[in-house]
């Protein structure tokens, strides 16, 4: 059966998981799964990116998609004209 865990309690396990503590050893001693704890762990990392790098890694992205097309272009008139 689910019980709600209070935020204050689970913001106090996912800090004594960063300090070591092992998730088995904190879920024992609070009365809750494991599996909660590395649920909360997974959820506790979120990527974050700026605006910046995103215009950044999207501009690098369609550059790369344009070498590419170019390759593949002058691959395929070196197969056309019989170079190997």
């Amino acid at each position: 059966m689910f019980k709600p865990i209070a935020k204050e309690i689970k913001e106090e396990i996912l800090q004594k998981v960063k300090e070591g503590k092992k998730a088995p050893d904190l879920a024992t001693q609070y009365g809750i799964s494991d599996k909660t704890i590395y649920g909360w762990l997974g959820a506790s990392i979120k990527p974050t990116i700026t605006f910046m790098e995103y215009s950044k890694l999207k501009r690098e992205n369609e550059e790369l998609k344009r070498i590419i097309g170019i390759m593949a272009l002058d691959l395929a008139h070196e197969k056309k004209r019989g170079v190997h």
